[in-house]
């Protein structure tokens, strides 16, 4: 029997604090050479328009499966998510069916909190201020996440639309100011979140503070950027995969073609941080950035425990698809 999950099943078997426990386990699997996946092929059928498969395998405990994710630009127009995904789970021995459930909410929550697994190692110990561009579904998920991990003196949020800002202030469920640029957010935080679905750099090289951890979410295609290469350049860069980094990342690859940094500039995956065979600052003044492209190992550990947790509770429908 395969067992399907909706986003509703997703919502109330996988809490964020546990999440972010299960993606660091999974970060360190990865950079430990326990995780068999390719980097993922896309088919671009539109300027804002892209098709992604991502497979992978993890050796122990074993789980195998795909996230299938489409992003639509033109679904923003249309009131719609701009990011759909399902994933599947196939049994480790039979190759059997197991589970097929939908994707956008896990991409919404392990992005989050893969970011605050990155701040617990890669942030100063006293960073008190939160800085958010972006005013989307990802700004809302990294609120919740880097909130479990810290509690802020102060939180800022920016983004081009006031609207959108007025709406997550509101809906924030904690203390948040709105700020009138991005400039004005930024100045000052320990901790900056870049959320943005902007393919030119939305912070300024000037505008980070010393010992600053900057997180950058977007911009996932070789061509677009969301952080100044003056910045890039100057900090401590880590990213959840190298082969994935030099592949997709336009802050990467740009600043690789223009001669700005060598691929060395890369100190190291997320999961070498973690695993301790890289440090994820080397003092309290360096500037550290963590670039995130999102990882299929990512998608199937939270795919996994959210299985788990729906066996546990009987959550879901059971299909019998055959085979």
């Amino acid at each position: 029997m395969t067992l399907c999950l909706s986003e509703e099943d997703i919502r109330a078997v996988l809490p964020m604090a546990d999440l972010l426990r299960a993606m660091e386990k999974a970060l360190a699997a990865f950079s430990s050479g326990q995780v068999v996946q390719p980097v993922r092929p896309v088919v671009e059928m539109a300027p804002e328009a892209l098709f992604a498969a991502m497979p992978g395998f993890i050796r122990a405990p074993a789980v195998l499966g795909a996230k299938l994710v489409a992003v639509m630009g033109a679904n923003q127009a249309r009131g719609l998510p701009t990011h759909r995904a399902s994933i599947l789970l196939l049994d480790p021995e039979t190759g059997s069916l197991m589970a097929v459930m939908d994707g956008r909410l896990i991409t919404e929550m392990r992005t989050a909190a893969v970011s605050a697994v990155s701040a617990k190692f890669m942030a100063r110990a006293g960073a008190a201020v939160l800085a958010i561009l972006g005013s989307g579904v990802q700004a809302r998920s990294h609120l919740a996440a880097l909130s479990i991990w810290r509690a802020f003196e102060d939180v800022r949020v920016w983004s081009p639309t006031a609207a959108h800002v007025r709406q997550f202030t509101a809906e924030a469920g904690a203390p948040v100011r709105a700020c009138h640029s991005a400039a004005e957010a930024v100045r000052g935080a320990g901790v900056i979140v870049l959320a943005t679905a902007s393919d030119k750099p939305v912070i300024e090289d000037a505008w980070a503070a010393p010992g600053a951890h900057v997180i950058s979410v977007g911009a996932c295609r070789p061509s677009q950027r969301e952080i100044d290469p003056a910045l890039l350049a100057r900090a401590r860069v880590v990213v959840d995969s190298r082969a994935s980094a030099f592949q997709e990342s336009g802050d990467i690859v740009l600043g690789l073609e223009e001669g700005r940094f060598t691929p060395d500039h890369v100190a190291g995956e997320l999961g070498e941080v973690i695993i301790g065979g890289v440090p994820g600052r080397t003092s309290e003044s360096e500037i550290t950035v963590f670039k995130s492209l999102g990882l299929a190992v990512e998608d199937l550990a939270a795919a996994h425990l959210a299985y788990q947790r729906a066996r546990q509770l009987r959550k879901g429908i059971e299909i019998d698809l055959g085979g």
